[in-house]
């Protein structure tokens, strides 16, 4: 049980890269469904950045197994603290969902997963267009779930930092 109060800093800096990482996904993704012109340049990008974040979602988790992170206070209400648990293991969840299901539907739909250079990734499943129909909109509608959950840690970030200033937002924010 980690007892400093804080986050180490590799799970801060996993922490606050792959946010960065995981809102330019998001964006990204809007912006290839949004726009003909820049799709291509935006698919080259998603690809990769996809199998980046979970190759850091792995390190994350092994990471919070090896250092867990620290308590939640004790006047904190079961309720709260549930939700705080519960989102938690939802980002996790997501973080690993999003890019194996992005992966799993262009291997549906036939496409390589190119990444940089000649590095390709070897098809999940084979070439079948219903399953890719399907995986296309499943990643759609987790991606605006992760967006959703995202804005509801971003508020819980903010409530433990303005109001409640228990230190909660402090433990990831800066080392103590």
């Amino acid at each position: 049980m980690n007892r400093h109060g804080h986050f180490d800093g590799l799970a801060r800096l996993l922490h606050w890269g792959m946010a960065v990482l995981i809102l330019a996904m998001l964006f990204i993704g809007v912006g290839m469904v949004a726009s003909v012109t820049l799709r291509p340049v935006l698919v080259d990008l998603h690809r990769p950045l996809g199998a980046l974040i979970l190759v850091l979602a792995v390190i994350r988790l092994a990471n919070r197994w090896r250092s867990p992170p620290p308590p939640l206070p004790a006047d904190m209400p079961r309720l709260q603290a549930f939700a705080a648990k519960a989102s938690h293991w939802v980002l996790y969840g997501l973080m690993f969902a999003m890019p194996l299901l992005g992966w799993t539907m262009l291997s549906a739909g036939g496409y390589p997963v190119q990444m940089v250079g000649a590095l390709q990734l070897p098809a999940l499943v084979p070439h079948d267009p219903t399953l890719y129909a399907w995986l296309r909109g499943a990643h759609g509608l987790l991606g605006y779930t992760l967006f959703a959950v995202i804005l509801l840690h971003l508020a819980a970030a903010l409530y433990h930092a303005w109001v409640r200033r228990d230190g909660v937002f402090e433990a990831m924010a800066r080392k103590q």
